[in-house]
C-alpha cells in the first residue's frame, strides 16, 4: 500500500473523534479526582513546581478591544472639571492618531466605593461590585503597541509579532497536566475569534503538545464527540489497533518529527475527552440556583455566563488554564452604550464565578486574571455632526484586577495621573504581568525556557521582574 493509498484509507476510517484513538485506551482510563494529581505520561505529565505555587490553575479573562480604565475601575473626576476642552496628547505613538482636534470627555457612569476596602467601581457593575474583597485592582501596566492583534499578541505571547508561544502554553509546558482526560489549556472565543486569530493561543516553538484547545462559542463546543452511529466499541478497537500499528511504522521513520508524536498523542486525548467531556459540557444539569448564579437564562448575561461557568467545571476537573473572550470593547463612540452593555454581559457571571469558587473552596487555588491589550485615553475627536462620545487607544494605562490563589485581595495598587492618560505609580510592563503570573503558579520565568533559533527563550522575551505589591 502506498503512502498515499493508506492516508486515504486512515481518513475513510471513521468521522467522529472516537475513530482516531489508540486502542490501549479502551477501559484503561479512571475518571479525574479533584485534588489527585495523577502520574501521567509523555509531554503533558504532572511536573513539580519550580518554586512553592499560590495557585495551580489560572482563569484568565480577556476584554478584547481594550476596556476603558477610566470608565471601569479608575475613575477620574477631574475629566468633569475638563469636559471638552481642547486636549493635546504627545509621543510618537499617538502619532498616527492625534490629527485633527481632540477633546476630553467625561466619563458616562459614576463611581462608587465597593466593600470594605472601598473599591473603584463604575456603576453599571452590580454584582462585582459585592466581590469587591476578593479583588486586587491594579492601575500601573502599560502596554506597548496601539494596534489590536500586536497588543493581543503581547497580552498573550509576550511578544508583539505573533509566533511565540502563548501564555497558557508556557504554563502547561511548565506544571504539565492534572487530568489525562482533558486539554491543559483550553480557550473559550467569541464567535469571532480575537484578533490576530489561533495565534494567540499557539504553542508558538513549543512542542505540539502544548497548544490550546479552543471550543467552539455556539452549538456543540467539540463536534464529533460521539462516536457515529453504527460504530461499536469493537469496531473502534479494530480501527485504532490498525491506525496506531501504521501510526508507529511511520513514526519509527521520523523519530524526531515532534508534530507527528503530538498527533498521536492528540488521538489518544480525543478518546479519552468521550468519557469527561459529555459530562462537564452538561451546563442545563447544574442546579437552578447555580445557573441563575451565572446569570444564565437571562439575554444579558446567558453567552457569558456560561463560560464562566464552564471555566469553573473544567478547572474543577484538572484544566491547568481556561482563557475566555468577550469581545466588542472598542468602544470609540457611544461609549455609554458599548460599555455599559458589555459590562452587564461580564458583571454577573464574573461575579458568580468567583463567589462559586470560593464556596467551593477553590479561589485558593485558582488565579483569575481580569484584562484588555490596552486602556482607554481621555479625550475623543470631533466627528461630523457633533461629539461622539467614546476613547482611542491607550498602551500607557490599563485597567486589570486579579483575584484567587496568592494576589493582594482587598488592595488597590498603583495610580495613573489625573486625567488617567498615564500610569505613574508601581508603573510596570506586561512581561512584569506575565513574569508574575508564572510566580503564582509555581514557576520562575527565568527557569522557563526552551531552546529555539540559538538561545533559550522564555514567555518574558528578555526577563522581567515580579510585581511584588501584587502579592499576598
Amino acid at each position: 500500500m502506498n503512502k498515499y493509498h493508506r492516508r486515504d484509507f486512515i481518513y475513510g476510517l471513521g468521522a467522529g473523534i472516537g475513530s482516531v484513538a489508540l486502542t490501549n485506551l479502551l477501559g484503561c482510563k479512571s475518571p479525574f479526582v479533584p485534588g489527585e494529581i495523577k502520574n501521567l505520561s509523555g509531554a503533558l505529565m504532572a511536573k513539580t513546581p519550580m518554586i512553592a505555587p499560590k495557585a495551580k490553575s489560572c482563569i484568565f479573562l480577556t476584554m478584547e478591544g481594550g476596556p476603558s480604565h477610566i470608565d471601569t475601575f479608575d475613575p477620574k473626576p477631574a475629566l468633569e472639571k475638563y469636559h471638552l476642552t481642547k486636549f493635546e496628547r504627545s509621543g510618537e505613538q499617538f502619532s498616527a492618531m492625534s490629527s485633527g482636534n481632540r477633546y476630553i470627555v467625561q466619563s458616562p457612569f459614576a463611581s462608587l466605593k465597593s466593600g470594605s476596602s472601598g473599591a473603584d467601581m463604575s456603576e453599571p457593575f452590580e454584582h462585582l461590585r459585592k466581590v469587591a474583597d476578593e479583588i486586587c485592582f491594579y492601575r500601573g501596566l502599560q502596554a506597548e503597541s496601539v494596534n489590536h492583534p500586536t497588543a493581543m499578541y503581547h497580552i498573550n505571547t509576550g511578544n508583539r509579532f505573533g509566533g511565540e508561544p502563548a501564555i497558557g502554553s508556557w504554563v502547561t509546558y511548565g506544571l504539565g497536566a492534572l487530568n489525562e482526560n482533558l486539554p491543559a489549556f483550553v480557550v473559550l472565543p467569541e464567535l469571532a475569534w480575537p484578533q490576530g486569530g489561533p495565534a494567540n493561543w499557539s504553542n508558538g516553538f513549543l512542542p505540539a503538545h502544548y497548544q490550546g484547545t479552543p471550543f467552539r462559542a455556539i452549538g456543540t463546543p467539540i463536534l464529533n464527540i460521539d462516536p457515529p452511529l453504527g460504530v461499536s466499541h469493537y469496531h473502534q478497537q479494530e480501527s485504532l489497533a490498525l491506525l496506531n500499528t501504521l501510526n508507529q511504522k511511520h513514526q519509527e521513520l521520523h523519530p524526531d518529527h515532534g508534530v507527528l508524536s503530538a498527533r498521536m498523542e492528540s488521538y489518544e486525548l480525543a478518546f479519552r475527552m468521550q468519557m469527561e467531556i459529555p459530562e462537564i459540557m452538561d451546563i442545563e444539569g447544574e442546579p437552578t440556583h447555580i445557573r441563575e448564579l451565572y446569570g444564565l437564562g437571562n439575554a444579558a448575561t446567558d453567552a457569558f455566563g456560561r463560560k464562566c461557568l464552564l471555566a469553573r467545571k473544567l478547572i474543577e476537573q484538572g484544566v491547568r488554564f481556561v482563557q475566555l473572550y468577550s469581545s466588542g470593547w472598542d468602544s470609540h463612540d457611544f461609549l455609554a452604550r458599548a460599555h455599559g452593555s458589555l459590562i452587564r454581559s461580564i458583571d454577573k457571571p464574573i461575579a458568580g464565578l468567583i463567589a462559586d469558587l470560593k464556596q467551593r473552596g477553590l479561589l485558593e487555588e485558582t488565579l483569575i486574571v481580569w484584562c484588555g491589550e490596552f486602556g482607554r485615553t481621555p479625550d475623543n475627536g470631533i466627528r461630523e455632526g457633533g461629539i461622539a462620545y467614546g476613547r482611542d487607544h491607550n498602551p500607557e494605562a490599563m485597567a486589570v484586577w486579579l483575584a484567587g490563589g496568592g494576589v493582594r485581595a482587598g488592595h488597590t495598587i498603583g495610580a495613573t495621573d489625573e486625567l488617567g492618560q498615564k500610569a505613574v505609580e508601581v508603573v510596570h510592563p506586561i512581561s512584569d504581568l506575565h513574569v508574575t503570573i508564572l510566580k503564582l503558579l509555581g514557576l520562575e520565568d527565568h527557569n522557563l525556557t526552551y531552546f529555539h533559533n540559538g538561545r533559550h527563550k522564555q514567555l518574558s522575551q528578555f526577563g522581567g521582574r515580579t510585581i511584588q505589591e501584587l502579592l499576598a
